[in-house]
Order: structure tokens, then C-alpha cells, then sequence
């Protein structure tokens, strides 16, 4: 049996590197394209896995904390909400999506 990559690593791992790509380039498109590129994978991901309403759900998610974490990073400083819109995103993506794939091949 084939094993699937996790989503949770990549969801929340993209919002890191796209925060670091823009940061360390000065070019901020840069980092929206690691984010668009990982964002894209995910979504076909999750809807292959768990169905389009919930790829809508898990995506809406993913755009919600990179969003939020620009007015976050002005209270708790940039890489405090750069991990904590990478957690949230990532703990959903395992929680409405990997957990499933994984219970179904015998892992977690």
C-alpha cells in the first residue's frame, strides 16, 4: 500500500518558508508563491482525501492565517505569528484531513 504524504507538514512548513523567502529576497511575491505553489498541492490534496467541502474549509483556513498573522506579527512580533498561523494551520490540516488518511492505512 502506497503511503500519502501528510498535508499538515507542508501547510504549516509553507507558511514558514514563505514568510523566510520574502524576508531573506525583500521580494514578498516570492514567498506568495511558495505559499500559492503548497497552498495549490494541499487543496488538491484535501479534496482527492476528504472531499471538496472540506478542502474549501481546510484552504479557507490556511488563507485565514496567513492573513491573520500580519496583524498579529504587530502585537507579538513577526516569527511569534509566523508559528502560530503555521500551527493553527497545520493542526487543521491534520485534524479534518491526515488523521483521517492515516487511521485508514494503519498509521496514528
Amino acid at each position: 500500500m502506497k503511503r500519502e504524504l501528510p498535508t499538515a507538514p507542508v501547510a504549516a512548513g509553507s507558511l514558514v518558508a514563505g514568510y523566510l523567502v520574502a524576508r531573506e529576497s525583500g521580494v514578498r511575491p516570492l514567498g506568495g508563491g511558495v505559499l500559492a505553489a503548497a497552498g495549490g498541492w494541499c487543496a488538491r490534496e484535501w479534496t482527492r482525501r476528504s472531499g471538496a467541502p472540506r478542502a474549501g474549509a481546510l484552504l479557507g483556513v490556511y488563507a485565514a492565517a496567513f492573513v491573520g498573522s500580519h496583524p498579529l506579527a504587530k502585537r507579538i512580533g513577526a516569527w511569534p505569528a509566523v508559528f502560530a498561523a503555521a500551527g493553527a494551520s497545520g493542526a487543521a490540516a491534520w485534524v479534518f484531513s491526515d488523521r483521517a488518511v492515516a487511521r485508514r492505512s494503519g498509521g496514528a
